[in-house]
């Protein structure tokens, strides 16, 4: 007999204005997060609501990675679906590192790729 597959869960962060565009416009399809424990509770299928101020964007979470540190993970990822159009890899990590310090980079390194939904 087969387990049921759970349905697929629903999560929502903030996140910054510029990033949060570059999802709505679907440049950016990778959101990069470090190992707390919410982030540990996503899976591929869930719906990930994004909040930035008063605007809200619904996505699908399509797939999740975990990394070591944000060089594995820019090792390993498309960078160009992770930034703003344009940066390169030092500028990403640059930006990852301004965003988390290295006791939360620590904590390991997720790439969430997401597909926009219709609102």
């Amino acid at each position: 007999m087969a387990t049921p597959r759970p349905q697929p869960a629903e999560h929502a962060l903030n996140i910054r204005k510029p990033y949060f565009d570059l999802i709505a416009t679907g440049s950016k399809t990778i959101e990069i997060r470090v190992g707390y424990a919410k982030i540990r509770k996503m899976a591929a299928g869930d719906q990930l609501l994004f909040h930035c101020g008063d605007d809200t964007l619904t996505t699908r979470i399509t797939a999740l990675a975990e990394y070591a540190s944000f060089e594995d993970m820019l090792d390993a990822e498309d960078n160009t679906a992770i930034g703003e159009p344009g940066m390169d890899r030092d500028q990403l990590l640059a930006a990852c590192r301004n965003i988390y310090p290295p006791a939360k980079e620590a904590l390991g390194v997720f790439a969430i790729h997401l597909t926009r939904l219709p609102m």
